[in-house]
This record gives structure tokens, sequence and C-alpha cells, in this order.
């Protein structure tokens, strides 16, 4: 028996270049974990510090009460943002610095130890890094394994990367069960817009991965390949947080395809929810059921206006950009909030852009100022710039993305730190 803790970091996002949503979420990684450590018999604690708002003096009397011997934190908010996780670690960084002596072992999870265990290792300070999903690895690691694919450790004065980063089937993954107060504290309701939230919202994740390979997108070496859970597992998950009072979720998945069976169940449920997708993947029938579904959000990838825009970020898209902005606006018929998202190009005219832009505006879809591409390692506009990821991946990426562009996005409130002046100087 291994008694285990389970933290998310209080997160700050001060100076970082993050683009994504800075509210409390659901950490679902540590929901699915701490489900398997407490079926196998592990006492396991849950600290969503974000959520709760806990200091580091809050989460240390946690644990001194609780008394772990494995204390695992993850180095992104969720995993909703491991594929646009902050670059800098100086979050986890400061927390796992409070946490010493706390535990014999600490381990940490998320995108970058994934991508750059070796620095992760080396800037954490941990015993051990988990590369890729994390379910499988906790439990194994709980159960007294330590020799199997997927850690990064110090062997000795030797680093020891076994593998590569490692995915769990999550298709058998059970429908998810969150404490009472966690989904009461949950007012947040994620790119939800044509309401005030009235009641508690969360987050779902009815797939993982996706099927397309976009070169900014930097999910390969965790949630890569596309997986399914069964509708009436969802569903059954859905339920459980109903009985909290839910009113809105929101779908983690990377790309939320057309699911008859999940919308029709959906149907009857009375909640509202939104979804990130590719609208060239809609028809228009599947669209009205979406809308009926209680879908009032759709974040879509458009990203170019040109083919060869597309084409350069291997969007595989069939349509038109014409037929894109029909569907789009189809779309709109059915679901109070219709997004495009536009990547900078430079194959994209500036000023046709902006037509397009006001063009959507006054058929009631929102598409952004288009925002510059981040090269996260990982992702293969890393690889086409530089090669595989080194010790100096984030740095790298973080430089030149602050070298080249004077304008940044919309939900960044000043222009980014530079990442050694973000976290605390490890010695090479």
């Amino acid at each position: 028996m291994t008694r285990v803790a389970l933290i998310n970091p209080n997160w700050n996002f001060h100076g970082s270049i993050y683009f994504g949503c800075r509210q409390p979420h659901l950490p679902i990684e540590f929901g699915v974990s701490a489900h398997y450590l407490r079926e196998a018999g592990h006492p396991t604690l849950l600290l969503d510090a974000h959520m709760f708002d806990l200091s580091h003096h809050d989460v240390e009397a946690e644990l001194r009460a609780f008394r772990p011997d494995l204390i695992a934190v993850t180095t992104a908010p969720t995993y909703l943002f491991w594929r646009c996780a902050p670059p800098e670690l100086r979050i986890p960084q400061q927390l796992l610095l409070s946490l010493s002596g706390l535990a014999p072992t600490l381990v940490a999870l998320g995108p970058h130890g994934s991508t750059t265990p070796r620095t992760a290792l080396r800037k954490l300070g941990v015993d051990i890094i988990v590369m890729g999903e994390c379910e499988q690895a906790l439990l194994r690691l709980a159960n007294g394994e330590r020799d199997f694919a997927g850690l990064c450790f110090l062997e000795g004065r030797t680093v020891r990367v076994n593998g590569g980063p490692q995915a769990v089937a999550f298709k058998d993954q059970p429908a998810l069960r969150w404490p009472a107060e966690m989904i009461r504290r949950h007012h947040h309701h994620h790119h939800r817009f044509e309401a005030e939230p009235a009641g508690p919202g969360a987050e779902v994740e009815a797939s993982r991965g996706c099927p397309y390979n976009c070169t900014f997108c930097a999910k390969e070496n965790f949630r890569n390949a596309y997986r399914r859970r069964p509708a009436v597992t969802v569903l059954d998950e859905i339920d459980g947080l109903r009985r909290h009072g839910l009113e809105y979720l929101y779908f983690i998945d990377e790309i939320f395809l057309p699911n008859a069976e999940l919308l029709h169940g959906l149907t009857t449920r009375g909640i509202k929810f939104g979804i990130q997708t590719r609208i060239d993947l809609w028809k228009p029938e599947m669209l009205a059921l979406l809308g009926r579904a209680g879908c009032v959000s759709i974040e879509a990838g458009v990203e170019s206006l040109t083919p060869e825009g597309r084409e350069a970020l291997a969007k595989n898209c069939k349509m038109t950009t014409d037929e894109l902005a029909d569907r789009l606006v189809e779309a709109r018929r059915h679901v109070p909030f219709v997004q495009a998202n536009l990547i900078e190009m430079p194959e994209d005219d500036d000023p046709v852009v902006q037509r397009w832009r006001r063009q959507m505006q006054d058929a009631g879809v929102w598409a952004n100022d288009p925002v510059p591409i981040y090269p996260y390692p990982g992702s293969p506009d890393y690889r086409k710039l530089w090669g595989e990821p080194d010790d100096f991946a984030w740095e790298r990426a973080h430089q030149h993305y602050l070298s080249i562009f004077d304008q940044f996005s919309d939900v960044q409130e000043d222009r980014p730190i530079p990442l050694a002046a973000l976290e605390l100087q490890v010695a090479p």
C-alpha cells in the first residue's frame, strides 16, 4: 500500500505567453489516476490547489496530515491545455521546492517531461519524470515498480530515460466521480459566451488524441492516437455531474468528432456544452443534432484562409475557404456561439483576412485576429526549424517567438517575459 498525493498547482501566469484559459478546470489526468489508485487499494489525496486557491503553506499542511509516500505534480493546467502549456516551469518549481522532505518520492508529469525529460528532471529536482499519459504509470509506481517504459530518473549520476512517452487504452476509462465541493467551486464555464453561468461547470473527456497531424499542434508526445470512450460511459459520467447541479460542461477532446449516439443521449439531459473541432468534418444534419443536444459553443480550427496556408499547416482540409465559411454560418444557425480560429500565416494577405473576419462577424460568426504560432517543442513546427528537441528546446522556442512578433494573443495581458527570467535558475 502506497500513500499517494496528486497535486495540481495553484497556477499564476504573470509574464507568461500562455495561450490557454487562466481559470481553474478539473484536473482530469489526476481524476483518472486517483480512480485507479484507489481501486488498487492505495490511499490517495487529490489536491487541486488552483480550484481551491491553496497556498504552499496550505498544501504543506494537508500533506503533513496525509503523510504521503509519493507526491505527483503536473506541469500544465489540466489535460485540456497540455498542447499549449505555459513554457516556463516556474509554478511547479516553486511548489516542488516547498514540498522538499514531505515524501520519499517526488514525481512530475506533463508535456515538459514528455518532450524534454532530462531538462524537466533537472529543472524540477524530482526523483522521477513520467513521459506521456500518466494514469497507468502512476499506478505502477504506487505498486512498487520502477523500471518500465515511460520513466526518466537518476541512476547514480546518470540520467536514465526508459523508452519514450506512453499512451493508455483510454477506451476502458470508467465514468469519473468528482467530489461535490469541487464541482460547487467550479464556477467557470469554459469558452461559453451566450449567457452568464447560473450553475456549476465541469470538463469531460469523450475522446483522446487526434487523427490529424497539423504542424502547429504539440500532441505527438502525449495524447496523440485518437481513441473514443463508449457513449454510455460518457453519459454515465455526465449524469454523475448532473447530480451536483451541473449546468454546463466542456469537452476537452483535442477534436470533438461527430458522434450521433453521444449527441442523441445529450438531447435528453438538458445540459449546455462547448466543443473544439474542425468544421469541415460536420455535415449540416449533424450540426443540427449538435445544436439540439445542447451545444452552445464551437471553437473551430480554420487556421488559414488560403489553400496554400492550410497545406503549409498540413491541415488536410478538402473544403475551399468559401465552403468553410458556409459551414461555419450553417453551424451558427444551430449553435449560439461559433468561433473560427485563425493563425498568422505568410500565405494570408492581411486585408483579405480582415475583410473575411468582418463578413463572418456580419453572419454571426466570430473569427479571431490571427495569432502567431509558438513552435512548441514536440510539434512538427519545432522540428522543421531546429530538429528534435534538446535540453535548450523551450528557451530556444521562447526566444524565437519573442524576437519575431510585436503583437501577441488577446489573452496575454502584457508582453511575455523571457523564460530564464520566469523560471528558477537551475545549473545545467
